[in-house]
């Protein structure tokens, strides 16, 4: 059940998530679908090819392209609810897809027995994978590279999951919420992680 809800959760986050960013670069609507089932799915597809699940249950999953099929019309038909606030609505959605996915991806690496550093590392690349596929499609710098603390959330989601602290589904949404908050605080308070101190030629 909890398995089902995160990617419900996570699926309409990021469809969310890519139309919104599809709609800003003045995609045609072709571009708005294609963004947002690949922010939706991408994630998933690289957690199946991390952990060994077999690809081709991503396209097992009807229901949630059907949902993720009127989410993205339902963005593209309703413009004005985003006019004004582009980068807050898609920081938002993008948080939330990324806590959803992080913790699935933990989850599938942790059932398979993988150690410690396979469980981080598949939080980190099925939490940001659809953000990241997105945002090379839409000829941006992926997030995971430069925004505000952005990665780290989902490693650190991993490693609680690794050291198997989480035992419940209250704990589990926990988690997602813990992450959540922490990816929009340091949105709002600009916090990042060290970078190189000098340009260089």
């Amino acid at each position: 059940m909890t398995w089902n809800v995160l990617s419900i959760i996570g699926t309409i986050a990021f469809a969310v998530s890519g139309s919104l960013v599809a709609i800003k670069e003045n995609y045609d609507l072709m571009g708005i679908y294609l963004l947002g089932f690949t922010t939706a799915f991408g994630g998933g597809l690289i957690r199946n090819l991390l952990v060994g699940i077999p690809v081709q249950q991503i396209w097992m999953q009807s229901a949630l392209f059907v949902t993720a099929f009127f989410v993205i019309t339902a963005v593209f038909l309703a413009p004005n609810v985003w006019e004004g606030r582009w980068k807050k609505s898609i920081t938002l959605f993008d948080a939330i897809g990324l806590a959803a996915f992080a913790i699935q991806g933990a989850n599938a690496a942790a059932a398979q027995n993988l150690p410690d550093i396979a469980i981080i590392l598949a939080a980190i690349l099925t939490g940001a994978g659809g953000g990241m596929l997105r945002d090379l499609f839409a000829g941006r710098k992926p997030m995971i590279f430069h925004s505000e603390v952005y990665g780290l959330w989902a490693g650190i989601a991993g490693w609680i999951i690794g050291l198997d602290l989480v035992h419940s589904p209250f704990l589990t949404y926990s988690l997602f919420i813990g992450v959540v908050l922490l990816r929009l605080l340091s949105v709002r308070y600009n916090w990042n992680l060290p970078r190189y101190a000098r340009e260089l030629d």
